[in-house]
């Protein structure tokens, strides 16, 4: 991790990844209210430009007036009025074939109407560029006897929709005001719950502090399960010598010896082993013999030391091992678990756990890796916490942890030590 991000409280780090996720949000909420907003305006001014085109059309002077020698004498005045009271930007009369007698321009009056003209006599609403830049418009027929005798178009540029959001937009600013100050609000109550739980801690020491809870935990463990082991090996040993039965007393000692003599063969010959993990990996065997779990430990000499500490090694390890044998001993026999320790790629470090338990679903292989998730009930033992744990670990030191199924496979391959 690096030293600056050690240095940093973790009060403040939760600070900062509240307020950018308030910020965040905030500025999402606002473009979502804008766009909200002018989707409305842009609907408003549809209905608007369909009411007052369709009141034209069905105004019985303006038909008659189509039918005159020079309607642009009657409609244009007309024209004016409606647009200065229904406050639209344009409306355009003209003949059938599309020719205009009215327009907000009397320059245009005279000239093609530029828009579409539904072939079937019904009316249309789009968004069309015309002399006024791109517009909402709506073309209605006039209609008289049944017969088309002109059109009517009424529209609002964008520009003008767009200048009706200015009055909406304190109500947006007001919003998220509101929301950023509570998101700020919590960001600084979350800052004083931890600073209150951790104090000043940085977030690295804080994670270290469960690496080492998570250590001496699976730590002890296993060396109370090898304590009470050998404890009723040696009880059985001396109650066998008690009775005289020296061979059977023998024996029984000497398969403990051989058990954890061929495990300690296997640590010791690794040209740069971990003690600290030996250890674990003894506490292990005797924990997994305790849950009825048969256990496998396959060391490659030449695997070389990891660049964790023995502390965080002892939370990787002793985590997939803890996993493992939670999976195994619920799962249907045989029960087995099997480690190995072996040389990868780029002289490397790959640690492999697998084990014969029911398997992780597809959908959560992923989500195992999460803080606090869980196929068990949580409890005193951390549950929830170890995987994360070891995700977190394997990917600051710069390796990488992977999961494969049939069976369920934990695969972490870590950068090894440089003399």
């Amino acid at each position: 991790m690096p030293a600056d991000a050690r240095r940093v409280s973790a009060a403040s780090v939760v600070f900062v990844a509240v307020a950018a996720g308030v910020v965040v949000l905030v500025v999402v909420l606002a473009l979502l209210l804008v766009l909200d907003a002018q989707r409305s305006a842009r609907a408003e001014a549809e209905e608007v430009t369909r009411g007052v085109a369709t009141s034209i059309a069905v105004t019985p002077s303006v038909a008659a007036a189509l039918s005159e020698e020079d309607p642009a004498t009657s409609l244009q005045p007309l024209a004016e009025a409606i647009m200065s009271a229904a406050g639209v930007d344009f409306v355009t009369i003209m003949t059938p074939d599309g020719i205009r007698v009215s327009h907000r321009d009397t320059a245009e009056i005279g000239r093609p109407y530029l828009g579409t003209i539904p072939a079937d006599g019904s009316s249309l609403t789009e968004e069309f560029t015309g002399t006024l830049g791109p517009s909402v418009r709506t073309i209605v027929p006039v209609e008289r006897d049944g017969t088309v005798v002109g059109w009517v178009s009424v529209g609002r540029t964008v520009g003008s929709i767009a200048s009706d959001l200015l009055p909406r937009l304190p109500f947006v600013i007001v919003i998220a005001l509101a929301v950023l100050v509570a998101g700020l609000a919590g960001a600084i109550l979350a800052r004083r719950t931890t600073r209150r739980l951790a104090g000043d801690l940085p977030a690295g020491s804080i994670r270290d502090a469960v690496a080492s809870y998570e250590s001496v935990r699976t730590l002890g463990e296993a060396l109370r399960a090898q304590t009470h082991e050998h404890g009723n090996r040696m009880h059985t040993a001396v109650s066998l010598l008690e009775l005289g039965r020296t061979r059977e007393a023998i024996e029984i000692l000497t398969e403990t010896s051989r058990q954890s003599q061929a495990l300690v063969d296997q640590v010791a010959a690794r040209r740069d082993g971990d003690p600290t993990v030996g250890a674990l990996l003894l506490g292990k065997a005797a924990q997994a013999r305790e849950h009825g779990v048969d256990w496998s430990a396959e060391i490659d000499p030449a695997a070389p030391r990891s660049v964790l500490s023995p502390v965080d090694a002892v939370s990787v390890v002793g985590n997939l091992i803890d996993n493992a044998l939670d999976a195994a001993a619920s799962g249907e026999p045989p029960r087995w678990v099997r480690i190995a320790f072996e040389p990868a790629a780029h002289d490397a470090l790959r640690i492999v756990v697998s084990d014969s338990g029911s398997g992780i679903p597809d959908a959560l292989r992923e989500s195992v890796f999460e803080h606090g998730f869980s196929t068990k009930p949580a409890g005193a033992d951390g549950r929830g916490i170890g995987l994360a744990l070891v995700r977190s670990i394997v990917e600051d030191a710069g390796g990488q942890v992977s999961i494969t199924p049939a069976p369920t496979t934990f695969t972490v391959t870590l950068p090894a030590r440089q003399p």
